[in-house]
């Protein structure tokens, strides 16, 4: 089978209508549909981890943000490797193997569940291969931003990203509810205990392990899918003609709005059941973090969905601007409001509509950013798909430098405010750049 095809004019109409259009809708569906999948194994590490304790797991709290933030890190080293696989191997033996090797974490984790000696190390390792998922994203986003012609990238970009971030409300709903179906292995006893007094409430049976399990025949499927349906296009660049984009000044202007739209969405999503956890867990009556948590990943998805569309009307930079002014809000009325130190579970709701707030406004900011790369960099498709590929790859580390952050900040001064203070000084800074170089009257590069 031929993997590369021989001709591709997106922006010539008769092609598009004739050829073209039909080909790059198939492929991003078949590419969205994958990436729900990178997304949800990306991310099931921070989703079951919180449930370790409670069937044996001696781990420390620090160990367990850990746990959290290693696919983080995982992910963004791989995007930057993502970066650079397109031009070199093309779209079909990229995702599909990148679909193929997810089972590898999906398998792993399944197994290390079940028995409660598996040490901690065996699991670092693990988080780390969760990051395979969060890798994808660099090879995916810019696949489709080459399928497409300019005056569609918004829309496309905006449905692949936002159902593709759905994955992470995937992996924190589904692990509850695949908790009581039995798939490989005995079930484990899961021990409810009073936060403060300690005393052993009840025991029930569940099974941890199908929620790693169940992703693994959603992914051969669409591996085979993947390698049967999808083509390459050919745009070809060696390594080193790729480099070309680290000389130009807004290759790192983008990558500094992205970490603050991406970086800040994946970050919450990473820390947010934890943070449930430690700031409210204590309290009589504590809420179950995945009951919630996965709300905010879902609402940040649906965001994203729906402001590529209008990214495509209004221009993106406006709408970039807007997410920095309203997330620099959210988080300084976060400490403001005592949020991040509760004295009772009664201030739980405010707290979840706020994290609420802060991921709509991400989700924004994700559309808008990915409908300003292909206008910056206009002039060189191959250069534009890169960029996207590049700031993707640095905004992947969000989870790590969120996880790792609020630990260290909690540990050292009892609780968050500081986290939220810092980061509002940068979204502040990525703002400022935004408006300068692409929004303002006269800027150097309007989008």
């Amino acid at each position: 089978m031929a993997t590369w095809l021989t001709k591709w004019e997106p922006e010539n109409p008769d092609f598009w209508e004739s050829t073209g259009k039909s080909i790059a809708w198939r492929v991003l569906t078949i590419t969205t549909i994958s990436l729900i999948l990178s997304f949800a194994t990306w991310f099931m590490m921070s989703a079951i981890v919180t449930k370790l304790p409670g069937i044996g797991f001696k781990f420390t709290k620090d160990q367990l943000f850990w746990l959290a933030a290693i696919p983080g890190l995982a992910a963004g080293l791989l995007r930057l490797v993502h970066t650079f696989l397109l031009p070199i191997y093309g779209s079909r033996h990229v995702i599909s193997i990148a679909t193929f090797i997810k089972i590898i974490p999906a398998i792993g984790l399944g197994l290390a569940v079940m028995n409660p000696t598996t040490p901690f190390w065996v699991f670092m390792v693990l988080a780390f291969t969760c990051g395979f998922g969060g890798g994808d994203f660099s090879s995916y986003m810019p696949s489709t931003s080459m399928f497409f012609p300019k005056r569609l990238q918004g829309t496309a970009l905006g449905i692949q990203a936002g159902i593709g971030n759905f994955g992470v409300s995937v992996a924190q709903f589904m692990t509850p509810a695949m908790l009581g179906v039995a798939t490989y292995g005995a079930a484990e006893v899961f021990t409810k205990v009073d936060p403060k007094t300690k005393e052993v409430l009840g025991t029930s049976e569940i099974y941890l392990q199908s929620a790693a399990f169940w992703y693994v025949p959603l992914l051969v499927i669409l591996a085979i899918a993947s390698w049967f349906l999808i083509k390459s296009i050919p745009v070809k660049a060696s390594f080193k003609e790729q480099l070309d984009i680290f000389k130009d000044k807004h290759t790192w202007f983008c990558t500094i709005t992205y970490v603050m739209t991406f970086g800040g969405f994946s970050g919450l999503a990473a820390i947010f059941p934890l943070m449930i956890k430690t700031i409210y867990g204590d309290f009589a009556g504590a809420p179950d973090p995945l009951k919630y948590a996965f709300l905010g990943p879902l609402i940040g998805a649906g965001s994203r969905v729906l402001f590529g569309f209008i990214a495509d009307k209004v221009g993106g930079a406006v709408l970039t601007t807007l997410t920095g002014i309203g997330l620099i809000i959210g988080c300084v009325a976060m400490v403001q409001l005592g949020l991040l130190t509760p004295t009772s579970v009664e201030q739980f709701p405010m707290f979840l509509y706020l994290m609420l707030f802060l991921f709509f406004i991400t989700g924004m900011g994700n559309a808008a950013t990915f409908r300003q790369y292909p206008i910056i960099f206009g002039k060189n498709p191959r250069q534009a798909a890169g960029v996207i590929g590049f700031t993707a790859a640095i905004a992947a580390f969000g989870p790590f430098i969120f996880a790792k952050s609020v630990s260290a900040v909690m540990n050292s001064t009892g609780n968050a405010n500081g986290f939220f203070y810092a980061i509002a000084v940068f979204f502040a800074f990525a703002t400022a750049i935004n408006w300068w170089y692409y929004n303002r009257k006269d800027c150097e590069r309007p989008s």
